[in-house]
């Protein structure tokens, strides 16, 4: 099932979202496997987290859909964002946050992917993805090769477009093994994007994000800007 929900306020909304469906998941008695992303709008949603206190955040098991290849504690890396919005806040238990390896960890960044994908759950309950003015998700990019990637769970990503340069990203078949996928995007910056990759055609190395939907649930979470540009019967 796929749909678009129009907002007036996109972390907001994805932050009630969030804590809705991890109480569902935990009442159904089940530990959620959640995939996060960074971003303005992401990390805006994460200090919101905590209003529900039907989440038990000591049972939730947390990843990235990718990370930048620098220092740990840098203040790029999606993790370090996420422990200053709400993983330290709300007292996150250490051993439910798996990070990706970081830059000075003795491994290349080959074999820091390799290490990411072995931590991955066979499928993750909930995916959120913030998606680029260039139609990326996660860090695959327009017309790089790890697009084409049907093996590997995680990827090195050299030459990022956007700094830093070196990345690890979760890959399709990963992303794609999710339950939900949740997309969220806020401003008319996003709004081209957005509209090719809902659009009836088109290609994925144009626009990544036409490439990842959920096994049983996708959902766009977009404000009024950012959906301009989608045509009406697709709301």
């Amino acid at each position: 099932m796929s749909s678009a929900a129009v907002v007036d306020d996109a972390a907001a909304t994805l932050a009630q979202a969030l804590e809705t469906r991890l109480a569902l998941l935990q009442t159904g008695g089940v530990v959620p496997r959640v995939a996060l992303t960074g971003g303005t709008i992401a990390n805006d949603a994460y200090r919101l987290l905590g209003a529900n206190p039907d989440v038990d955040w000591t049972r939730v098991d947390l990843w990235w859909g990718d990370e930048r290849f620098v220092p740990e504690g840098h203040a790029d890396r999606n993790d370090q964002q996420a422990r200053e919005a709400f993983l330290d806040r709300l007292e996150v238990p250490d051993e439910r946050i798996h990070a990706a390896p970081a830059h000075g960890c003795d491994l290349s960044l080959a074999e820091a992917a390799d290490a990411y994908a072995a931590t991955l759950p066979d499928a993750f309950d909930v995916v959120l993805l913030g998606v680029g003015p260039d139609g990326h998700v996660a860090s695959l990019f327009p017309g790089f090769e790890q697009l084409d990637e049907v093996e590997r769970r995680a990827v090195e990503v050299f030459g990022s477009p956007k700094p830093p340069a070196e990345r690890i990203s979760l890959t399709f078949p990963t992303l794609n093994a999710a339950d939900a996928v949740w997309f969220v995007a806020s401003g008319d910056g996003k709004a081209e994007a957005i509209a090719r990759a809902l659009a009836p055609e088109g290609s994925v190395h144009e626009t990544p994000a036409r490439g990842v939907r959920g096994r049983a649930e996708t959902a766009w979470i977009v404000d009024a800007a950012a959906a301009s540009r989608i045509p009406t019967d697709q709301l």
